[in-house]
């Protein structure tokens, strides 16, 4: 419940994204099979078209689009339970349908999940920079530095590389992608001069000269600036190395636990090193927690909901998402046994993280972690009336600092459909969300940060050092190692 103290802080305008993926039921294994859900609809065109329209009338700051390069395999050691509950699999490349909604909105921005393991930068570069031109500067990136072991044996490879070791590789990963996004070319180097017959002045274009420990790139890039120059950085990680990345890079932080005491140590941590390591505002870095809301005109109709949902959840599908976030197979344990007695530590903290903020199961076995992940994956489940969840999402805001949600479905489009008929009069009520776009028709930037005109990384930013800005001729901007 939100505090009298809560109520007399100034209001944070909240940052609402859509959670979404290219896939059926995403967060929520199994519930493909409810006869109201949409999401087996997730490889055609209009389905995700319908989607954009309907989040942008409402006004969501963006859809956010999760993504993974393999299957959930460690549950049972292999694909099977993955397969047959439609838990992440199949799944389509999300880039490739963002044009698309983009074509058919103005406003609302588009968050994509992309690793720095297995592309080379120049390509991905090439890749991100057109789809911010198609979308007219509306393209986030979610920077990942994937997680499944299938995903690096696809890529040819025995298994992944260490997990500090993918860090310092996306370290430099994201050296060369400032370079070639905001040093190659100088602002204004495209000049469509008919009566000279110049289309891009040579002299504002040069190569970047890149030679790393992981990569080596000369450039120029291939691509003239785009809107945004460097699309809007979202970043997901929260491990020490994770924590230090997203200090430097990310403009938005996308936390997952289900209880905002969890996430709340990490996001000070995340905000200090900005402030003392990169000389960042703490602030500007916003922190966005995923939520499923189960909405209802009162209590007993969201709880009617969760309960018709409950029957449709898949419990083969749950252990496998489980199996492929934490590594373990609760495959390996009885139907009764009690997790918080096993001889494994990891299995007995990730579990005993999940017992304690649900004390109404007195017992924990790997059915109850099932249950619990089976909807809303690793978020809280906010379940009640607008006014219920809305005292929901605020103690989240208190406690842990969050600046916004990433809204996960149980049903798709009906989840979406709720939240907007439901929930975001409540949030607009209680002035936490916007009555329309800061800048409609601009970036994802300039609404992500309510600043008309903020199309290009903010001053502070690291990204910002790297830019080539107009009318500053070659020799005076040298590109930042």
């Amino acid at each position: 419940m939100a505090t009298q103290d809560t109520q007399a802080k100034p209001k944070k305008s909240l940052i609402i994204n859509a959670f979404v993926m290219m896939c059926s039921g995403h967060q929520s294994p199994g519930l493909w099979r409810h006869p109201e859900d949409q999401s087996h609809r997730f490889d055609e065109v209009e389905h995700w078209v319908e989607l954009a329209k309907l989040l942008e009338e409402a006004k969501f700051h963006g859809i956010f689009i999760a993504d993974v390069l393999g299957g959930y395999d460690v549950y049972k050691k292999g694909l099977e339970s993955a397969i047959i509950a439609g838990a992440q699999w199949p799944v389509t490349e999300p880039l490739a349908v963002i044009p698309a909604m983009a074509a058919a909105t103005r406003s609302i921005g588009f968050g994509v999940t992309v690793s720095t393991t297995y592309e080379q930068p120049y390509h991905l570069a090439r890749r991100l920079a057109t789809v911010d031109h198609l979308t007219k500067g509306r393209l986030g990136w979610n920077i990942v530095t994937s997680y499944l072991d299938s995903a690096a044996r696809n890529m040819g490879q025995k298994e992944q590389a260490a997990h500090d070791d993918r860090y310092a590789q996306a370290e430099e990963y994201m050296r060369v992608m400032y370079k070639l996004f905001q040093s190659s070319w100088r602002d204004d180097a495209v000049q469509l001069d008919r009566s000279k017959g110049i289309y891009t002045s040579p002299e504002l274009v040069r190569e970047i000269g890149h030679k790393g420990k992981f990569f080596d790139v000369p450039g120029p890039m291939i691509v003239h600036p785009s809107p945004q120059r460097t699309p809007l950085l979202l970043q997901a990680g929260t491990s020490r190395a994770g924590k230090v990345f997203a200090a430097q890079h990310a403009e938005a932080i996308f936390v997952s636990a289900h209880a905002a005491a969890v996430c709340a140590k990490s996001i000070a941590e995340v905000r200090q090193l900005a402030r003392d390591q990169f000389g960042r505002d703490p602030s500007k870095i916003k922190v966005l927690a995923l939520a499923t809301p189960i909405l209802g005109r009162t209590e007993e109709e969201a709880l009617a909901k969760l309960k018709d949902f409950r029957q449709y959840a898949s419990t083969e599908g749950a252990l496998a998402l489980f199996g492929g976030w934490t590594g373990m197979d609760l495959n390996l344990y009885g139907d009764e046994e009690e997790l918080r007695q096993v001889e494994s530590n990891a299995v007995r903290s990730t579990v005993e993280a999940y017992a304690r903020f649900s004390p109404a199961n007195s017992k924990w076995t790997k059915h109850t972690v099932a249950e619990h992940v089976s909807i809303g994956g690793n978020g809280p489940v906010f379940v009640g009336t607008a006014s219920q969840v809305a005292n929901g999402l605020e103690a989240w805001i208190e406690e842990a600092d969050v600046d916004g949600f990433n809204f996960a479905y149980a049903l798709f489009p009906q989840s979406f459909k709720d939240i907007i008929e439901l929930l975001l009069p409540e949030l607009r009520r209680r002035g936490l969300f916007w009555d329309d776009y800061a800048a409609p028709s601009g970036t994802y930037r300039e609404n992500f940060y309510g600043k008309p005109g903020q199309k290009h990384p903010i001053e502070e930013h690291v990204a910002s050092t790297y830019q080539w800005r107009a009318g500053v001729p070659a020799g005076e901007h040298t590109i930042p190692e």
